[in-house]
């Protein structure tokens, strides 16, 4: 009977700690400050920086593109609960059209401007207004993305500075590193000029010092006309490769490929492991530009 009544307690006790724990998970998660971010290479920047102390939104998911991307519902719901959004601040479509209605379903929220001191250039796609706003795809510009986003976490969260600072420094080192490495990758390749169904790269050959030719015209499909002059210029210079993003119809490149006795390579701008996907994008440009 006594050891009944003791197996009773223990069990009792573990129960009681049981619940407390699964009653202070929600607790924990709700100290966390929640981040808003536009696209998934802003969460890499957001987690590097903001550890354990931050929980993540990305309002365009994973497959998705931020041209033609709607917001659901659920999401609406995500942002009302949280504290800051970074957004990415170049004139991309799913914020110009969408901003500042999510912005209105929390009047408190404290917005980054993630472009903030970086230097915008012209758009090579007609549909774009203006200006390339695929800042994220150069490790140079992820870097000042990467301070905006720490100025903006120690601004709602002052009493964490040095955490966030320290996260930050470190994250730099490594974009420091990446860059350093993509660098002395594509220095030596023979050919500059590459061809690409939407043109993303456009910071990324500002970087490095290479040439981006965009199939896409005005957001749709090229003309035929246009398409006959890439065939012709793609055989002057010997490009036997078309880059394609996932989200986008690759029919096009495949039969400019055709044409050219070339391939379709996929290259993501939109990846979310950020420094690994800019290995495998500098390694496929080196791999075409021989």
């Amino acid at each position: 009977m006594f050891r009944r009544i003791v197996l009773i307690a223990v069990a009792a006790l573990l129960f009681v700690n049981m619940a407390s724990c699964s009653a202070a998970a929600p607790a924990r998660e709700a100290n966390k400050i929640g981040v808003a971010v536009t696209v998934l290479p802003q969460r890499e920047f957001v987690e590097r920086v903001g550890g354990d102390k931050v929980d993540i939104t990305v309002m365009v998911p994973p497959g998705a593109s931020p041209h033609t991307y709607e917001v659901t519902p659920a999401q609406m719901v995500q942002l009302s609960r949280a504290r800051i959004y970074c957004k990415v601040g170049s004139p991309i479509e799913f914020e110009l059209s969408w901003l500042d209605k999510l912005l209105a379903q929390n009047k408190d929220i404290l917005v980054v401007d993630c472009s903030r001191g970086i230097d915008l250039i012209k758009s090579d796609d007609p549909d774009e207004p203006g200006l390339d706003p695929h800042i994220w795809t150069s490790p140079r510009n992820a870097r000042i993305m990467v301070q905006n986003i720490c100025t903006g976490l120690v601004q709602a969260d002052p009493q964490n500075r040095q955490y966030y600072e320290d996260n930050r420094d470190s994250y730099l080192k490594e974009l420091d590193g990446l860059d350093a490495e993509l660098g002395a990758m594509l220095k030596s390749t023979g050919s500059r000029t590459f061809i690409v169904y939407h043109p993303a790269w456009g910071y990324f050959a500002r970087d490095y010092g290479l040439h981006q030719l965009g199939i896409e015209q005005e957001g749709k499909e090229p003309k035929a006309a246009y398409m006959s002059r890439l065939i012709n210029e793609a055989r002057s210079q010997n490009i036997k490769v078309i880059f394609v993003s996932p989200e986008f119809d690759s029919r096009n490149a495949e039969a400019i490929a055709r044409e050219i006795g070339g391939r379709v390579v996929i290259i993501d701008p939109l990846a979310g492991d950020y420094l690994v996907n800019m290995r495998k994008v500098a390694a496929a440009f080196k791999e075409v530009l021989k």
